[in-house]
């Protein structure tokens, strides 16, 4: 057989809009008759730093015309309407520059594949961490990297360090850049199943997505940008191809494979698991169609005996930003600066739906009684005083009352909102703050109502069983706040922000903030109703 080599996964896009940053640092110098680019670390550092900065306020206009389009389907649900207006607003406060679009900025990753003729002094992965590091530095951002002093203690890095930077080498004489700010949310959502041949069939394939594809759920933001990848040569290269279909890049690949084992797209297939998802019912957050925005299916080659199947999404916050360097200068993917122009004039009747009003200064026991008279699936507009506790917080009041302490007696008396603001820019009240995962503290609950607290809670995403029925046996209840606009929410909804206890736990400290109209929805009630245990049943029967 003759050889004959073929690229399997062709670098990302070119037909992608860009702006110059910068002409400087970059120059082609000759050396034994061949022609070099030589990049100085700047450079590299520049735009880095803008890269990280853009992405944390601007979205690609491609995604924000996805959330226009949810507005105008007539097929779209009420609620599927109100979470991307709530998101088409937040991009607009965000692209102010000051907010960022969602509290977890997320952790930097880099893909860049550097041509065989470009030159540059040193380690590059240096000068790309410095990028990251001053843009954090100087940005409204939030440090999310902990490192470990040991097996178990660990220290916030107070920098956003380190981030995830892989550089391949490739030919020509072109460095390009792939930038990715990935939050812990969606990047939870990232899964591997090692299969057998036995999933690639029709049916085989569709039952497993339709199982598999629920468990996602809504604790990452949806809608989703959604990718499967099936095949690949290693677990964490058919992970890693995942995590770039998502962000788009593998858009170019071709439509059908080949004998040499390139990768391909089954557009056939994109347009069949879409589907799929807008039968779950799961919608935009709280019932609706738009789980997922799009779908890319990859096929790769794999080996005989071994059939991994990858399942990555992008958020709300979809935060990616190409990057290139030549001889032309610095230059990065032009992102939507006027995300104002994808809102209608008017929005009032996509909220048209009942929304009851809370008030949550008023004693514990009739916040749960006004909760109560309404089914879960209903919109409230929460104004008051709550309580901020995530996972540290959490950790520590458990220590305390395992010790034999009382419950804290704010934790009693507000509701609790699972969330970790970002830094707060000079004139605001607070920086982003959106809601976190809520099903990290899962465990915790059942110990918390049976001791007075956590009563009522509100964060994103689904919930365990046990949490159900922890709310069924105490009274509890768990509110959904839309998962994306930390800007929104800080602009619009918080009007006060203080520490409360744990102050040594930085942004994992315990707050007590002033909400005004703070949006959410009844996800989990007293009775053990549970939104999302309704829309998690596969719609074919597993054989």
């Amino acid at each position: 057989m003759e050889f004959v080599y073929e690229d399997t996964l062709p670098a990302g896009p070119g037909d992608v809009p860009y702006r110059l940053l910068s002409t400087d640092g970059v120059r082609v110098v000759e050396a034994g008759g061949r022609r070099f680019l030589e990049v100085d670390d700047e450079a590299i550092r520049l735009l880095t730093a803008e890269a990280m900065r853009d992405m944390a306020h601007l979205l690609r206009p491609g995604h924000l015309q996805q959330l226009r389009n949810i507005l105008d389907d007539p097929e779209a649900s009420a609620n599927d309407r109100f979470v991307a207006t709530e998101l088409l607003r937040n991009a607009n406060i965000a692209a102010g520059g000051v907010l960022p679009g969602c509290q977890d900025t997320g952790t930097a990753i880099v893909k860049a594949a550097k041509g065989q003729q470009v030159l540059t002094a040193g380690d590059d992965r240096v000068a790309i961490s410095r990028g990251v590091f001053d843009t954090y530095q100087t940005s409204n951002l939030r440090y999310s990297q902990l490192a470990p002093l040991d097996m178990f203690a660990e220290q916030n890095t107070g920098n956003n360090l380190p981030a995830e930077i892989t550089i391949e080498a490739v030919e020509g004489e072109e460095y390009k850049f792939l930038f990715i700010a990935k939050g812990g949310g969606s990047a939870n959502k990232s899964f591997l199943y090692q299969q057998t041949r036995a999933v690639l069939n029709p049916d085989s394939l569709l039952d497993f997505l339709d199982a598999e594809l629920r468990k996602i759920g809504t604790a990452a933001c949806p809608p989703y940008h959604l990718a499967v990848v099936i095949g690949g040569t290693s677990a964490e290269y058919t992970l890693g191809v995942a995590k770039l279909a998502s962000a788009r890049y593998l858009d170019h690949l071709p439509k059908d494979g080949s004998g040499g084992g390139r990768a391909f797209r089954d557009t056939g297939w994109e347009e069949r698991i879409l589907e799929l998802t807008r039968r779950f019912g799961i919608g935009a957050q709280f019932g609706g169609k738009y789980f997922c925005h799009d779908v890319r299916v990859v096929r790769l080659a794999r080996h005989a005996a071994s059939c991994p199947v990858a399942i990555a999404v992008s958020c709300s916050a979809d935060r990616q930003v190409l990057g290139k360097i030549n001889a032309d200068g610095v230059f990065l993917e032009a992102l939507e600066t006027d995300p104002a122009r994808f809102l209608p004039a008017t929005t009032g009747e996509s909220l048209s739906a009942e929304t009851v009003a809370i008030n949550l200064d008023r004693p514990m026991d009739e916040i749960r009684a006004a909760l109560s008279a309404h089914p879960i699936r209903t919109r409230v507009s929460l104004t008051g005083t709550l309580v901020v506790a995530r996972d540290a917080a959490h950790a520590r009041i458990k220590a305390a009352l395992d010790a034999g302490e009382d419950m804290p007696d704010y934790l009693r008396r507000y509701p609790v909102y699972y969330a970790g603001p970002a830094k707060t820019p000079e004139g605001y009240a607070s920086g982003s703050f959106g809601p976190t995962t809520a099903g990290r503290m899962d465990s915790y609950v059942e110990q918390f109502q049976a001791a007075g607290g956590s009563l009522v809670m509100l964060a994103k995403g689904n919930r365990s069983r046990a949490v159900v029925d922890a709310c069924a046996r105490h009274g509890g209840f768990y509110l959904g706040s839309i998962g994306g606009p930390g800007a929104r929410l800080a602009a619009d909804s918080i009007r006060a922000v203080e520490v409360l206890d744990h102050a040594d736990l930085g942004m994992e400290a315990v707050w007590r903030i002033t909400v005004e109209d703070f949006p959410a929805f009844i996800v989990i009630d007293d009775k053990g109703n549970d939104f999302f245990a309704e829309v998690s049943r596969p719609l074919r029967i597993r054989r």
